[in-house]
Formats: structure tokens, sequence, C-alpha cells
């Protein structure tokens, strides 16, 4: 790229970061109000992040929910995507669409889907609906890492194993998922990270009881105006920073996110 290009490029880059900079950076303000600049520097909103009830039962049960859609949908989003790339079968291409379907709608209409759907049935609104939401969010991220780590492998490895007298079974176990394993971890870390962040759809289908930590910042700014969201934000920054770094480093995310051209088979 020529240099104008590469400037154009950083520009926006800063542009898209400054939020987050200034949330950060409003977090260590002493007063009770948000301003920028800060005039005195404090840590008492940091402590206020990690002690407010309502964060920390908002925490517990995103962690819960994180840890529970995460697994569920990386199983599920694993099975599918080697359905979609090893078998041929009547309805495939509408298996696909309904997969990536989140992709495309709103994540509010899906979590006001679910609510209809729990209202009219009458079933209550716990910890299960919230997972079962979170999971069909999630699941189209699991199926593209997982399935770009299919079109990467080398197949032969596979054909080797099968002339070998291995049982497709054994094949899977100790050949394909073991290969698989980097757009497996990235899948669920992207599933990971979305479920704990996730908020429109979380917003219809929890209740006081079952409130996520986005949903409990949301009541929270309704009621006060002090710099803790800010240091709640600053602290998910920096932890979604390095397990990103940690990502690119150990698992690829080139690969997993399709920017880098995968070898042929």
């Amino acid at each position: 790229m020529s240099w104008w290009l590469r400037l154009l490029v950083l520009l926006l880059l800063a542009f898209i970061a400054m939020p987050a900079l200034v949330a950060c950076i409003v977090a260590f303000d002493a007063r009770s109000i948000l301003n920028f600049p800060p005039q005195a520097w404090s840590m008492r909103w940091f402590e206020r992040a990690m002690t407010y009830p309502d964060f920390r039962d908002g925490a517990w049960n995103s962690l819960l929910v994180m840890i529970s859609a995460s697994v569920i949908a990386t199983l599920l989003g694993a099975g599918a995507a080697l359905a979609l790339e090893k078998l041929e079968f009547r309805g495939k291409r509408t298996l696909e669409a309904l997969v990536m379907a989140p992709l495309v709608v709103p994540h509010f209409v899906v979590g006001l889907g679910f609510l209809t759907l729990f209202a009219q049935s009458g079933l209550p609104r716990g910890l299960p609906l919230l997972v079962l939401c979170h999971v069909v969010l999630v699941l189209p991220f699991v199926v593209r890492s997982v399935w770009i780590s299919l079109k990467s492998l080398d197949g032969r490895l596979e054909d080797a194993a099968l002339s070998l007298g291995a049982p497709p079974s054994r094949v899977l176990r100790q050949v394909t998922l073991p290969l698989l394993l980097p757009g497996l971890a990235g899948g669920w870390l992207f599933a990971a990270i979305l479920s704990f962040t996730e908020f429109s759809a979380s917003l219809f289908v929890s209740t006081q009881r079952t409130q996520t930590l986005p949903v409990a910042m949301y009541n929270y700014v309704r009621e006060y105006a002090d710099p803790s969201i800010a240091a709640l934000s600053a602290i998910w920054i920096v932890t979604t920073m390095l397990l990103i770094l940690a990502a690119d480093r150990w698992l690829g995310l080139s690969r997993v996110l399709g920017t880098e051209v995968p070898g042929g088979r």
C-alpha cells in the first residue's frame, strides 16, 4: 500500500480505538462523575467494580453461561462443520443457512423470539434459556472456525489411516480431531468472548436473578453516573486483548478468520 493509504488505515484504527482509550483513562478519575480528562487519579472505582454485589452476581452468571454455551456450541459446531464438509445429503444448504442465520439476524430479534417462545410454552426464564440463546448466537463462529480448519486439513493423512485399516471412528478420534484442535480452540475462544459480552438478547431472556454482567452494567448506568462502568470496561478490554493476543500467538487467528489462504489438499 502507498504511504497515504497506510496513514488512512492508521487514522481509522485510531478513531475506532479512541472510545476504549477514553474509557480506560476515565476509570482512574477520583471524582464521582464522568469527566475527561481526569483532574485527580484514583483506583477506587476498580475496587467498587470488583465488590459491587450486582456486578459480582452478574459476572458469576456470565461465567456459567459462557462456559456452558461455548462448550455446547463447540461440540455442535464441530459436528455441523464436519457434516457440511464431509457429507452430501438432502437439505445441506438449508442446514448451512440455518446455522449461519444468527450472523445476519439482529441479536435483539433472537432474544425477543426466545422470550416469546418460552412465554407461550409456559417455561421459566432461567439459566437454561440464557444458555440456549447464547448457543444459537455463537454457533456460527464455531462452525466457521472449524470449517476453515477442515478446508486446510491434508486429506491424505485421513486416507492413509483408512488404507492401513483404521475404522472411520478411529480416524476421526486420532487423526481428524487432533488436527482440528486449533480451529476448535479458536472457535471456543470466540464463542466464550461473544457469549460473555452478549447484551441485546440477554436483556430479553434474563431476570433479576439470572442477569449477566452486561445487563447488570446497563441497569447500573440507569441509576448511577460514576466511573465504575469505565473501570469494568477497562478490565474487560485488557482481558480480551490478552486473550486475543494469546490466541493469535498459539492458534494463528489468520487461519481461524480465513484471512490466510489455506493450502490445497
